[in-house]
């Protein structure tokens, strides 16, 4: 390896960027949860969601090469965070239910990163689908449901366990087109806005993501 690989100028790009502000929103998120602040903390796990798509939108856009899969890492390492621990997290500190809620934190958290890993593993077969659940589903959803106000101890407990299994599944989910994606981009920009006044855009983006989880399930099985 020549002494320009070790710079990580060499590897990092626009997308990049993109992707560390993911994993601070996540960061922050995580912050809020800590001190209570518990809507502004979905808001900003829903904020990540964004950026998460934005990086992937500007890397196809520039053509990005990487052969080295340091974007790529950078992607899965930041969506960890804000997919993997912020929910987890939000699961652990929203729910009262002694050593349950830890475990399925714990499996939150596990789940996020073997269906990470496998992406990475399979990332160089070309596919229309992903195998298994995306990761960011899981912040859309734990998040909608405390902003659209249907937040109940026993449903989210229950709701983030099946999404979590659901992540390291074989079940194939389509790839979301850039119409669609526009669409939805739109729908958390006024979750995130508004959300708080108007919980039907909230409520929405919950109907949308659980339909996301559950068709392709149903057509499986």
């Amino acid at each position: 390896m020549t002494e320009r690989k070790y710079n990580i100028q060499y590897y990092m790009v626009v997308p990049d960027l993109f992707s560390i502000i993911n994993a601070s929103l996540g960061f922050l998120s995580i912050i809020m949860i800590s001190k209570g602040v518990i809507g502004f903390a979905c808001q900003l796990m829903l904020l990540a969601v964004i950026f998460d798509s934005i990086d992937g939108w500007v890397a196809r856009r520039i053509k990005r090469e990487d052969d080295e899969g340091f974007g790529r890492n950078v992607d899965s390492l930041s969506d960890i965070i804000s997919f993997g621990l912020a929910p987890a997290f939000f699961i652990y500190s929203t729910t009262s239910f002694r050593y349950i809620n830890i475990l399925v934190s714990l499996l939150i958290m596990t789940c996020g990163i073997l269906r990470l890993s496998r992406f990475n593993v399979i990332a160089n077969v070309k596919k229309s689908t992903f195998i298994g659940l995306p990761i960011p589903v899981m912040a859309v959803i734990v998040s909608s449901l405390y902003l659209s106000g249907i937040f109940n101890e026993y449903l989210n407990l229950t709701i983030a366990a099946f999404t979590s299994l659901i992540m390291i599944s074989s079940v194939e989910y389509p790839k979301i087109n850039t119409k669609k994606g526009t669409i939805i981009v739109i729908l958390l920009i006024l979750t995130i806005l508004i959300g708080s006044n108007f919980k039907i855009f909230a409520t929405t983006l919950l109907i949308l993501a659980m339909a996301y989880v559950l068709i392709p399930l149903i057509r499986k099985f």
